[in-house]
């Protein structure tokens, strides 16, 4: 694997709407069994930027979960960096804002971070050996609902658009959602929650989810129905067992394999051509 690059500063004149916010310092913990990475407090959002060693061309924006409050970074990032580039993905895992933002709902600041990272990707396209065209959102839980967000944006923003980085569109060419979470209207599960969109042209989803993810499930299948009602491909696997959380591969059992679906998936929309 090719080593990634330093972090690259998402808004380096400033994070919009930010300069009054005073938050703790940046934090890192290690916790639970596999002592998983939990980054806290991020005020100072950035790209890290993992180059394929044998590029196809494809490129994914990393985003992990952790309810819009804090950052699971190694078990639903680094590791899964490492896993794209592996079948020759390159991969920017973003350390996107957190905790929630009073005021604002809880996937507005980051999804900025999402639009500009996917701005600055396409704008380094061909510096990065990666097709414009072939930019993809992987995102778990929180993240998960992020990514679903953004695929399903109308690909306005809501900050001052930078000519020199947000010149490209920003809305992402797939997505892979891993137990997303928040996708189904709280006060009416048979409706998406506010603010997503499913429309003629919404581009092509990959959905995994356990059926022991109480809280989540309905969601992931009620994304999936609104995508086929409008005739977009989407993948949704429902696995019996497993559980919220186990983000690259920290379960045993069928669901450990979502990887090689969503490979196989990506492979036949002929996302992973070499060109």
């Amino acid at each position: 694997m090719a080593e990634p690059f330093a972090p690259i500063p998402l808004w380096p004149t400033g994070v919009p709407g930010e300069d009054h916010l005073e938050l703790p310092e940046e934090a890192v913990e290690l916790k639970g069994e596999y002592q998983i990475e939990i980054l806290s407090n991020v005020d100072e959002p950035a790209l890290t930027w993992y180059p394929a060693k044998e590029p196809n061309g494809a490129a994914v924006l990393v985003l992990p979960g952790g309810g819009y409050n804090v950052l699971a970074y190694s078990h639903e990032g680094t590791e899964v960096c490492e896993w794209l580039n592996s079948i020759g993905v390159a991969a920017a895992l973003v350390k996107y804002r957190v905790p929630r933002r009073e005021g604002r709902e809880p996937h507005e600041a980051p999804l900025e971070d999402v639009q500009r990272a996917i701005g600055i990707m396409r704008t380094n396209a061909i510096k990065w050996n990666i097709n414009p065209d072939r930019i993809g959102v992987l995102g778990f839980s929180a993240g998960g609902n992020l990514a679903a967000m953004a695929l399903t944006s109308d690909g306005s923003r809501s900050y001052e658009a930078d000519s020199s980085v947000d010149s490209p569109g920003c809305i992402p060419n797939f997505a892979v959602l891993v137990y997303p979470a928040y996708l189904n209207d709280p006060e009416n599960p048979d409706d998406l929650a506010p603010g997503l969109s499913i429309t003629d042209s919404t581009p092509p989803a990959f959905i995994v989810v356990s059926d022991r993810d109480k809280k989540f499930v309905e969601g992931s299948a009620r994304f999936y129905i609104e995508m086929h009602r409008r005739d977009r491909p989407c993948e949704l696997h429902i696995f019996n067992g497993g559980r919220h959380g186990f983000g690259f591969d920290k379960i045993d059992g069928p669901i450990k394999q979502w990887p090689v679906l969503a490979e196989q998936w990506m492979n036949e929309l002929g996302l992973l051509t070499t060109p």
